[in-house]
């Protein structure tokens, strides 16, 4: 039932720890997934410097960030300045270029206290590639949910168990999040054959899990084969992220610029180097700039690794 177990690939970026999954050497995309984080779990003294990170770009993806705990402030090019709680789902189609930061509300920052969450980036499909950019807000209340017998499962994006969420995705994808109790049953959407998904994955944010009689623990990705149909069993409180979709083809990926040809990701250097994409107007005093690195990118390399200058 198992293709692969990922382990989240740790890096402490000044105080705050991010576990990064994908992209993997051996699994590079799952669906249309072609990065995921775990942010935290971490806890921040009063005044400390929590999420701090400046504006920068992005281009061919669609960035979605959700919160166990905690906060973060979103402030982008096109005027949107959001906060995003636990439950809510924060959507930013990059397409053609958009710019954004994340913080912590400097009023959270004097009070401290608790961050966990996870980021995603979904590559958009071809024609999708250079649509407009847009950014979309969901409250808790926004996407459905279930409750019984000790697990609550809510849909962030996509469709799964007859249900759709309202995030605009661009193809067909399921990113679901479960709490589960102690001996709590549970089970991913089917495959594609069955009327689901080509490709699906279990992370767990939190806890331990069984699948497949193997245990499995927090920051671990389970990459399921194309055709099983697993049950998940929490073997003590867990937090896990199930996800997974349609593929969308290769994709490059450089520093935070997912496109399908070479040349556009040159061009988007050359635009954010040139300062031709504009800063947010509410944070516009400071920018990451553009890392000195090789000119030739990779397929969604695995050596890429978490820097004090990457977004969260």
């Amino acid at each position: 039932m198992i293709e692969l177990v990922i382990d989240a690939r740790r890096k402490d970026l000044g105080g705050f720890e991010v576990g990064r999954v994908l992209p993997f050497a051996r699994r590079r995309m799952v669906g249309p997934f072609i990065f995921l984080d775990q942010m935290g779990p971490a806890e921040f003294a009063p005044g400390a410097d929590a999420i701090n990170v400046r504006p920068h770009p992005h281009i061919g993806l669609s960035t979605l960030t959700y919160l166990f705990e905690g906060e973060i402030l979103h402030r982008d090019n096109l005027g949107y300045t959001q906060p995003i709680r636990p439950g809510e789902v924060n959507w930013m189609t990059a397409g053609s270029g958009i710019v954004h930061s994340e913080r912590t509300d400097p009023l959270k920052k004097a009070q401290g206290g608790k961050m966990h969450g996870m980021q995603a980036w979904v590559a958009l499909p071809l024609e999708k590639e250079e649509i407009a950019p847009s950014f979309t807000h969901l409250g808790e209340d926004a996407q459905p949910t279930y409750e019984n017998n000790g697990l609550f499962a809510r849909l962030v994006a996509g469709e799964a168990f007859g249900a759709k969420a309202g995030t605009p995705v661009e193809s067909p994808l399921f990113y679901v999040h479960w709490e589960m109790a102690e001996g709590v049953r549970a089970a991913p959407p089917p495959p594609r054959a069955k009327g689901g998904y080509s490709e699906r994955a279990l992370f767990v944010a939190k806890g331990a899990i069984e699948v497949d009689g193997r245990a499995f623990h927090e920051g671990q990705m389970v990459v399921l084969s194309p055709e099983a149909e697993p049950t998940v069993t929490a073997l003590q409180p867990s937090t896990v992220m199930a996800l997974g979709g349609e593929p969308v083809g290769e994709r490059l990926i450089w520093w935070n610029f997912v496109a399908s040809s070479q040349a556009r990701l040159d061009q988007a250097k050359a635009d954010w180097k040139a300062g031709r994409m504009s800063l947010p107007a509410e944070d516009s005093l400071e920018f990451i700039p553009l890392p000195d690195e090789p000119a030739q990118a990779t397929h969604a390399p695995a050596e890429v690794e978490p820097k004090p200058t990457d977004p969260v």
